[in-house]
């Protein structure tokens, strides 16, 4: 790789998405305005979201379609949030090229719109929507074939294309309980961070049983499950050990930790 390549890679980064009502904190949309303020602007960006789950792997619309509100019981000016972002057509024919091999088809959903795991951040991040966005579906949630996929996509990274993966760090909903921060959570929190810090891929493969309260933390792993493309496409260019934690803390028991690689 040259050095002109490795100055110009975009980041790889690994999101808490929240939900909806995080454009209501006082706190979380500022971390995240800041958070890409700091980033280099992004010629494009491919997003795999924890809420969306389809094999073979798929590609959502490539033009601007209405947004997917894959939520219930909110008030009713959640679903009024537009984010009419320009599709990315090249960049889907990229990610097609990339990932299209023997054992691995690739589909098209064309009327499939950005999901709240892909909004609800962008919203917050790139407001003005000006800037084309992809999302791609997790065909699976095995964390060593999704750690492949990112290191299939890590080349886009040299094309201006921001990497994210977006779940949660943290999400059980069931086992939440008014106020407080689950001694789950925060175990589970604490585990992820020493992890990364100390670049143990295999704990991190092997979550649900390395870590405490792995399964309280993620009884279905969906939301954990991105991470590993985003550090399948920071390993492809030897970049696990550049990792660095932008957001931390705790949202309505959650654990909001987001980071970033490269």
């Amino acid at each position: 790789m040259t050095a002109a390549a490795t100055q110009d890679r975009m980041p790889a980064i690994y999101l808490s998405h929240g939900a909806p009502p995080l454009a209501d904190d006082p706190v979380w949309p500022g971390q995240l305005a800041a958070w890409s303020a700091d980033l280099p602007r992004p010629k494009a960006i491919l997003v795999v979201s924890a809420h969306w789950e389809e094999a073979p792997l798929a590609l959502g619309a490539t033009e601007t379609v209405p947004l997917v509100y894959d939520f219930w019981g909110f008030p009713e000016h959640y679903y009024q949030v537009t984010y009419g972002a320009p599709g990315a057509p090249a960049l889907a024919e990229s990610v097609r090229k990339l990932l299209r091999a023997p054992g691995m088809p690739v589909t098209d959903v064309p009327d499939r719109g950005l999901d709240h795991g892909a909004y609800v951040p962008l919203v917050e991040m790139y407001p003005e929507a000006d800037i084309p966005v992809l999302q791609v579906s997790m065909p699976t949630l095995d964390p060593v074939k999704l750690m492949e996929i990112g290191r299939r996509l890590a080349p886009l990274r040299d094309e201006g294309v921001l990497i994210i993966g977006s779940g949660f760090f943290t999400h059980n909903l069931a086992a939440l309980r008014q106020g407080g921060i689950p001694a789950w959570s925060a175990e589970f929190d604490a585990w992820g961070r020493e992890a990364l810090n100390a670049r143990d891929v295999d704990a991190l493969l092997d979550f649900t049983r390395k870590s405490p309260a792995g399964l309280l933390a993620h009884p279905r792993t969906e939301h954990f499950a991105p991470l590993f493309v985003t550090m399948g496409a920071a390993d492809a260019a030897g970049e696990l050990g550049e990792q660095k934690a932008v957001i931390d803390g705790f949202w309505m028991g959650l654990a909001k930790r987001s980071v970033q690689f490269g």
